[in-house]
């Protein structure tokens, strides 16, 4: 997705053995969720699937949706940025925040969009971009989110005959990733890994789904 210097790309090498044997990774996959409250009548929810300027502008074409924010989440480091989660050691995952209205796409819709909009089957990563900073997760607020995520899972690797990758994790924190990740494939139409990959994973998310897009997207 973006470029690594070379010391960076060793430690990806040792990312997800690092990641699963660290107890404190292991807490945060068992500790209780936190319920983010809605503000103004809109709620958050919070997926990590590869790229996250590539998640960004397929939940930003969703009805619904009002933001997305680009950050990271699902490790056990305070303060993570950019280049410390792609050592794969701080056990976070590029993610987004998605800022949306539920009384017109609710969380189970937005659990659809997250399967719909990746290869489901990949572990730690999606397409080019590969490395646990990369792994798929979905994050639960409570229980009846988290029964959401697990049936479409099940149902999902039943239809496929396959595993799907996705971890389940409880959402504890999102941390905000950098100014210049914001916005991304907006800002940078004609940027090589925009117009190589993001822009064609949005138009095969947006085939699959034509029912749940804004009206002005195409």
């Amino acid at each position: 997705m973006k470029r690594i210097i070379p010391i960076i790309a060793i430690l990806l090498l040792f990312s997800c053995q690092n990641t699963a044997q660290n107890p404190k990774q292991e807490q945060v996959k068992t500790a209780t969720p936190i319920e983010v409250p809605m503000e103004n009548g809109m709620a958050k929810a919070y997926f990590a699937s590869g790229c996250f300027w590539c998640v960004e502008a397929i939940y930003e074409s969703v009805n619904g949706v009002s933001e997305v924010i680009n950050g990271y989440s699902g490790g056990h480091t305070k303060n993570p940025t950019y280049e410390t989660s792609n050592t794969g050691r701080t056990g976070h995952a590029e993610a987004v925040e998605v800022i949306y209205d539920p009384k017109i796409v609710s969380f189970d819709t937005l659990v659809d969009v997250y399967f719909a909009s990746q290869n489901p089957t990949q572990v730690n990563g999606q397409g080019p971009d590969r490395g646990s900073q990369y792994r798929s997760i979905i994050f639960y607020q409570n229980d009846a989110q988290k029964q959401i995520i697990k049936t479409k899972k099940e149902a999902l690797a039943k239809k496929l005959g396959k595993t799907i990758a996705a971890e389940v994790y409880p959402f504890l924190k999102f941390w905000i990733g950098e100014d210049y990740h914001q916005n991304y494939e907006r800002l940078h139409p004609n940027q090589g890994y925009i117009k190589q990959v993001s822009i064609p994973r949005l138009r095969r998310f947006q085939a699959r789904m034509p029912e749940v897009l804004k009206k002005n997207k195409h």
